[in-house]
């Protein structure tokens, strides 16, 4: 999860110890928006290798809320 903490850190403009599965995207912290959301679309491909909806991910909360987005991408 390193890579993946890494580079959505730098997404959201944000320190890379802040990312943690209860890190809340939606804080005044995060840069969460369209961007962020297609941005780490992308990362999301190059790190685990699978697509997830941009829809269900704009709506992810918190870091845990994305993991829980990939783990079901894998298992589909």
């Amino acid at each position: 999860m390193s890579e993946f903490y890494q580079g959505l850190a730098e997404i959201v403009e944000v320190d890379t110890s802040a990312i943690n599965p209860a890190f809340d995207l939606h804080s005044g912290e995060a840069a969460w928006d369209s961007l962020a959301v297609v941005s780490t679309m992308a990362l999301i491909d190059e790190v685990f290798n699978v697509m997830v909806d941009g829809q269900s991910l704009g709506k992810c909360a918190t870091v845990a809320d994305i993991e829980a987005l990939i783990e079901a991408a894998k298992k589909a």
